[in-house]
């Protein structure tokens, strides 16, 4: 299961810092910095336009089948959201490989900071050619309504994070509709991810539009693809070219998504059913694709990183001394090698919460926190009460029992699961596996807090602190954004915002890692190693693979032959 973090969730959100940046090489040895595998930075077979056949269908597998299809909303931020909208919807900054936006020129001629004193302001300079799909222009007042909605200021909008949002004074018509004046009230320095990607006025001008109206719908599209239909009894969106498009055209006729079990994709490739695998941990998937004629696996430093999420509100997890014995009864490094045995892939567990180990500015933070170490753990379990009767410990006539819920269509989830319960059983902690159907474990599970242990994998991007602060920011209520551990402090929430407003890159780096020291001794996110990207394609298919941050040119997808 994989999230983007907000921004996009992911993580989620750029003039990029360079210390945000991944590296292709590898990030550097230094202290506290292990070695990594020289990995690719991006893997899509790039084939130039006038090379890629014209017409075609790709067949595009989903894990799941997502109703809201607004991503900024509170359910709405996942992966396989953005997968579907990214070909329909303005991103207005893409990535390159390196993680450095670019502005995209079919939304933003220009883009940049106008002035830095006494107040930051970014001014956008639209495309004029940029129309939605119902012929309305995009203009400002899409910027204007988007900011308003997710600035967290009016509580019935549902947002995933309103991180840079909050920060914006207001956002004004420049010289013509066309241009967009954002004035902040404190410098962002990760303002490029903001907007993207960018919804219509009307939708962030009204609650229920925001929160209902993009349920099991597209009301418009402004992409090189708009939406043919949504099929929920087959599971099955269908995008398609649209005659539209002021821009490239796009090289497919049609892109079909189709929600499976994520057990029964590797089949499916295989029979020539879809023509992508994201085989992510499962070697067996790898095995399978190295096997079928005319496929290929496009392998790259990927920016998600898997994680197991606490719930720290719930009884026992609220003592901090069960959640630091917890960190220390799993091994994180068998665990690694678990899921990634037989993907000829390198071994290395992650030791920071914002930066993957490829990423300039990784460092392993873990301290003490980061090894195995069953004997500590108990010592802790002990010091919290929790006494050894026989197999299991027990406090107060209660048994130490955690519920770890896991999807049902990944058969990976419970491998990995089932280990974790080997390990903890070892400490006298009791845990018992929920298997739940893919589609509502974040709707009826992971959102309303319903679990203990959750794992799953969070999109990176190349912000790591504006993407993540709404996964780490004290929760307010029962706002708690993308914090699913539901726990945070005043000090991380300053520390992050420091962090966000520093234009310095060494400086950002240095904050965010004192910011994840923090997050390491509250121990609400045990991070377990950066996912290895690598996505199974047919030979033929172009510029398409494994993306690391760089973000697709859907229209310049297509077939060879």
């Amino acid at each position: 299961m994989k999230l983007p973090m907000p921004m996009v969730l992911v993580g989620i959100l750029v003039g990029a810092v360079p210390a945000l940046m991944v590296s292709a090489c590898g990030a550097p040895e230094s202290s506290g910095q292990a070695k990594v595998a020289r990995l690719a930075a991006y893997d899509v077979n790039p084939v130039p336009r006038e090379q890629v056949r014209t017409g075609g269908s790709l067949r595009w597998p989903l894990p799941e089948f997502p109703a809201q299809w607004n991503a900024h909303q509170a359910n709405g931020a996942k992966g396989v959201v953005l997968d579907v909208i990214r070909g329909v919807l303005p991103v207005l900054m893409p990535t390159d490989e390196k993680g450095i936006p670019h502005p995209d020129p079919d939304y933003v001629l220009s883009a940049g900071v106008t002035r830095n004193a006494p107040q930051q302001v970014v001014t956008y300079t639209l495309n004029p050619k940029a129309v939605w799909s119902d012929g309305t222009p995009i203009t400002y007042r899409d910027f204007a309504a988007q900011g308003t909605a997710m600035s967290g200021r009016d509580k019935r909008f549902q947002i995933i994070s309103s991180t840079g949002y909050d920060q914006i004074a207001r956002i004004e018509r420049g010289r013509d509709d066309h241009q967009v004046v954002v004035t902040f009230d404190r410098p962002f320095a990760d303002w490029t991810g903001l907007f993207s990607p960018l919804y219509p006025a009307a939708t962030g001008a009204d609650p229920g539009v925001f929160n209902r109206g993009w349920l099991n719908r597209m009301p418009v599209t402004a992409g090189p693809f708009r939406l043919r239909s949504i099929d929920r009894t087959a599971k099955t969106v269908t995008i398609v070219r649209d005659p539209h498009w002021w821009g490239r055209p796009a090289k497919l006729d049609s892109i079909v998504y189709r929600a499976m079990d994520s057990g029964a994709i590797p089949g499916a490739f295989a029979n020539g059913e879809v023509d992508v695998l994201d085989i992510g941990g499962d070697a067996s998937a790898y095995v399978r694709v190295k096997e079928v004629k005319g496929a290929a696996v496009r392998r790259a430093g990927g920016p998600d990183w898997r994680q197991l999420t606490l719930n720290a509100v719930r009884p026992p997890l609220s003592d901090l001394r069960v959640r630091q014995a917890l960190a220390l009864g799993i091994d994180r490094k068998a665990i690694a090698e678990s899921d990634l045995k037989g993907l000829n892939w390198p071994i290395q567990t992650l030791g920071n919460h914002f930066f993957v180990n490829t990423q300039e500015g990784y460092h392993d933070n873990a301290g003490n926190l980061g090894g195995y170490d069953p004997v500590r753990a108990g010592r802790l379990l002990d010091a919290a009460g929790w006494a050894r009767n026989g197999d299991h410990r027990t406090k107060e006539g209660r048994a130490l029992v955690l519920r770890m819920v896991v999807p049902s269509g990944m058969p990976g989830s419970k491998q990995e699961a089932e280990l974790i319960q080997a390990m903890l059983e070892e400490i006298g902690v009791k845990v018992d596996i929920r298997s739940v159907p893919t589609d509502d474990l974040f709707d009826k599970y992971v959102s309303p807090g319903n679990f203990d242990i959750v794992p799953f994998s969070w999109l990176g991007t190349p912000f790591p602190v504006s993407s993540n602060r709404s996964v780490f920011a004290q929760p307010r209520g029962d706002r708690i954004q993308q914090n699913y551990a539901r726990i945070g402090t005043t000090k991380i929430d300053d520390s992050m915002d420091q962090a966000i407003r520093e234009l310095d890159p060494a400086k950002a780096r240095q904050l965010t890692n004192e910011v994840d020291r923090m997050v390491w001794q509250q121990v609400s996110v045990l991070p377990l190693y950066q996912r290895p990207q690598l996505v199974g394609t047919r030979k033929n298919l172009a510029n398409f693979g494994a993306c690391g941050f760089y973000d697709l040119a859907y229209e310049d997808i297509g077939f060879t032959s």
